[in-house]
C-alpha cells in the first residue's frame, strides 16, 4: 500500500510539473517572475509573446535596451518549459566576444540565478554550452568557428535559433538557421541594431509577410514613455542623456542616430558619396587579422583657430589609430604629430596644407631635417585641381571619390578594429557628404560647408583617413593600382 501511495504521490508530482510548464510555456513572463523574480517591460514582453506564436521574428533595435538580456532569458525559458531532451538552443553572434561575453554571460547569470533561488534549471553550463547529460541541449558559437552545414545535423521537436547582432551575421548562416528550424515548433529571434541597409537583417525586417517584426525606438522605453518598472532597471536602459550626446555628437538626421536611437534602417543615399551598406561590410569582423599591415602613413586634417585637428593612422589597409587634439600654437601643434609618427613609425604624413596647414608642413620638414622624425612629410591641397579635370573638378571631389568611394564600394579597406564610437564617427561623417555631376558630366562632391551645415560639425576624421589613404606621386592611377594590387595579395 505504501508503494502505490508513492508512486501516486509521484505521478501527481510529475503531472503538477507538466503543468506548471506548459503554464509557463504559454505566459514568458509569469515564468520570469517566478522563476527568477524578473520583470520584462513591454517590449520585451512583446518580444516573449512574439517568440511563443510566431516561428520567425525580427527585432531591430535602438542601443540600451536589453536586447541580449531579453535573448537570454527566452534560451532559459525555452529548454525550460519543453520536455527535457526535446528541445535545443542555438544561438550565434558576429565575434566571439559578443557570444561569450554578453550572451552567453547572461545565459550564465540567469542559469545561476535560478540556482540561488532554489528553482534550479535541468543540465549543466559552461561559458558557451548548456548540457543535460552527454548531450548538449543549447550552444553559442560565431561563425568562423563551425561550418553552417554543421547545422544540419541538429535535430529536435523544439528548436529555437537565436541570431543575436544580427546585422553582422552574413547570408549563409541566416540559411542554415532556416534549414533547421523548418517544423512547426521551431523558432528563429533575430534581433540587433540597424546599422546595415544591406544586411540579411534589414532584408528579413522588410519582409513581414514571413517574419513578424519589432521595432524599438529609444522614445519607446520607460526611461521616456514613464511605463512603470522597477527603479533598479531604469539605470540599465538607454537614457536621456545619451539621446542628447548622440544627437550633439553625430547629428539626429545621421545614420548612426538612426539606427542607436531610433532603432530604424538608415537607408543608402542616393547622392552620396559613400554609401553605408558598402562602408558597413568593411567595418564587419574579420576571421583572420591582416598580414599585410605596410605602409604604415597618416593623415592630418589641422584644426585652424584652436578646432580640432585629427590624425589617422592606415596600415597597409587597415584603418588604424586617431589622434586628436586642440591646439591654437602651430609649433605645439607640429610637436604633437610628432610624438604620433614616432607612436606609429609612419613612414608618409599627408597634411591638409590649406592655411595654417601649409605653415606645418614646413615645420614638420624642418624637424625632419633636425632629425626629430624620419617621416616623408607631403602637403595637400584639397582646393587644387584635379589630375582627372575630365571627370573631376577639384582634388578634393577626386579624392573623395576615387578613395572614399572605391573602397568602400571594393571593400578594400578594413574598419573592423576600431572602437565603437571611434567607427561610428567615421561611419557618420564618410557618408555625408553628397556629390553631384555638373554641365560637363564631372562629378562634384558637396562644399565642405555644406556638410558641415548637415552634419553639424566638420568631417575632419574622414578627411584625415582619406588622406592617409591618399598617394600623390604617380598620381592616382598608380595609387589605386597598387591598393588594388595589396587587396588581391
Amino acid at each position: 500500500m505504501d508503494a502505490l501511495l508513492i508512486a501516486a504521490d509521484r505521478l501527481d508530482e510529475s503531472t503538477e510539473r507538466d503543468q506548471l510548464a506548459a503554464d509557463y510555456a504559454r505566459d514568458p513572463v509569469k515564468w520570469a517572475r517566478d522563476k527568477l523574480g524578473e520583470h520584462l517591460w513591454s517590449k520585451q514582453v512583446e518580444i516573449a509573446q512574439s517568440v511563443r506564436d510566431h516561428r520567425l521574428t525580427a527585432v531591430r533595435s535602438c542601443h540600451g535596451v536589453g536586447k541580449s538580456w531579453t535573448a537570454s532569458r527566452l534560451t532559459a525559458w525555452w529548454l525550460d518549459t519543453h520536455p527535457p531532451g526535446e528541445a535545443r538552443v542555438v544561438t550565434t553572434a558576429p565575434t566571439g566576444d559578443q557570444v561569450k561575453a554578453i550572451l552567453w554571460s547572461e545565459i550564465n547569470a540567469a542559469f545561476s540565478k535560478a540556482e540561488a533561488r532554489e528553482r534550479p534549471f535541468i543540465g549543466r553550463i559552461n561559458e558557451t554550452e548548456w548540457k543535460l547529460g552527454k548531450r548538449m541541449i543549447a550552444f553559442g558559437r560565431k561563425p568562423s568557428d563551425y561550418n553552417p552545414h554543421a547545422f544540419q545535423g541538429i535535430h529536435a521537436k523544439y528548436v529555437l535559433v537565436i541570431l543575436d547582432e544580427a546585422c553582422g551575421i552574413n547570408r549563409q548562416f541566416w540559411t542554415a538557421a532556416n534549414a533547421i528550424a523548418t517544423g512547426e515548433h521551431c523558432r528563429i529571434l533575430a534581433i540587433g541594431n540597424p546599422d546595415d541597409p544591406g544586411s540579411q537583417f534589414a532584408r528579413a525586417c522588410a519582409n513581414t509577410d514571413r517574419w513578424n517584426v519589432i521595432g524599438i525606438s529609444a522614445f519607446d522605453t520607460p526611461n521616456f514613455t514613464d511605463e512603470p518598472i522597477p527603479d533598479e532597471l531604469r539605470p540599465m536602459l538607454v537614457s536621456r542623456d545619451y539621446v542628447d550626446d548622440m544627437a550633439a555628437e553625430f547629428g539626429t538626421e545621421s545614420p548612426t542616430y538612426t539606427s542607436k536611437v531610433r532603432g530604424e534602417f538608415p537607408h543608402d543615399s542616393e547622392d552620396g558619396v559613400v554609401r553605408l551598406s558598402k562602408l558597413r561590410a568593411c567595418a564587419a569582423p574579420r576571421d583572420e587579422p591582416p598580414t599585410d599591415v605596410l605602409p604604415v602613413e597618416l593623415g592630418v586634417d589641422m584644426g585652424a583657430g584652436g578646432d580640432e585637428t585629427s590624425i589617422r593612422e592606415r596600415r597597409g589597409m587597415v584603418v588604424g589609430r586617431e589622434w586628436r587634439f586642440r591646439e591654437k600654437d602651430p609649433v605645439k601643434a607640429a610637436a604633437r604629430i610628432v610624438e604620433a609618427i614616432r607612436e606609429s613609425g609612419a613612414g608618409t604624413v599627408k597634411v591638409d596644407s590649406i592655411g595654417i596647414g601649409w605653415g606645418i608642413v614646413g615645420n614638420l620638414r624642418e624637424k625632419r631635417e633636425q632629425g626629430r622624425h624620419t617621416a616623408e612629410i607631403l602637403g595637400v591641397n584639397v582646393s587644387e585641381a584635379s589630375t582627372e579635370p575630365q571627370r573631376f573638378t577639384r582634388l578634393r571631389s577626386q579624392i573623395w571619390w576615387e578613395i572614399g568611394r572605391k573602397l568602400s564600394e571594393d571593400c578594400s579597406w578594413d574598419l573592423s578594429g576600431l572602437e565603437e564610437d571611434d567607427r561610428e564617427r567615421l561611419v557618420s561623417q564618410l557618408t555625408a557628404p553628397k556629390y553631384s555631376i555638373d554641365s560637363a558630366g564631372r562629378i562634384v562632391v558637396e562644399p565642405k560647408a555644406e556638410t558641415i551645415k548637415r552634419l553639424g560639425r566638420s568631417p575632419d576624421n574622414a578627411d584625415a583617413l582619406l588622406l592617409a589613404f591618399y598617394a600623390a606621386p604617380g598620381g592616382f592611377d598608380a595609387a589605386m593600382g597598387y591598393l588594388a594590387g595589396m587587396k588581391a595579395g
